[in-house]
């Protein structure tokens, strides 16, 4: 059996400054370029926890958008793993922008994403356990596992709707 880490352990977090190129006619960050910010953070909590020469996202859902991020604004992500199944991880990203005079932070988004430890041939590999350690690390240990269940029901119902699916589905 593989040695558990904690949550701490796999913690990462990554600051940006908004560009006009990151954004829209508006001013505001393109959530795309959001969903890019939150991927690279979720993925190196999951690195951290995994210790795998490669992780992969297999699922980014659960994903809000709570406020709007302008051209100018410091954008903080912190990440953590918030459970580890055999190969996969839930890792639970929050965004913040912060306000470089008071320090103070605003949550404008919200995601959870899946990421498989992968061998050099893509294969995936087992991943140590993970022992949260405060009472919140232990609430988002355990709802992990209800959005686990939740996203394989929904796997399992789009696998049966693309076998209905012809060519012309969107006609």
């Amino acid at each position: 059996m593989m040695d558990s880490k904690t949550v701490t352990d796999s913690q990462s977090e990554r600051s940006e400054v908004i560009f006009p190129s990151d954004s829209n006619s508006q001013g505001n960050l393109f959530g795309g370029r959001l969903m890019q910010f939150i991927d690279l953070v979720g993925a190196v909590a999951a690195y951290r926890h995994s210790g795998a020469t490669t992780v992969v996202t297999a699922s980014m859902d659960h994903l809000d958008f709570v406020a709007p991020v302008h051209v100018g604004d410091l954008l903080i992500l912190k990440a953590s793993v918030n459970r580890a199944f055999r190969t996969s991880m839930e890792v639970g990203v929050k965004a913040m922008v912060e306000d470089p005079r008071t320090r103070s932070l605003r949550h404008v988004s919200t995601a959870y994403l899946t990421y498989v430890a992968v061998d050099a041939t893509g294969t995936p590999v087992p991943v140590s356990p993970i022992t949260p350690e405060t009472e919140h690390q232990k609430r988002r240990y355990e709802d992990a596992d209800r959005r686990r269940e939740m996203r394989s029901s929904e796997v399992a119902r789009k696998r049966e709707l693309r076998k209905s699916l012809t060519l012309a589905w969107h006609i």
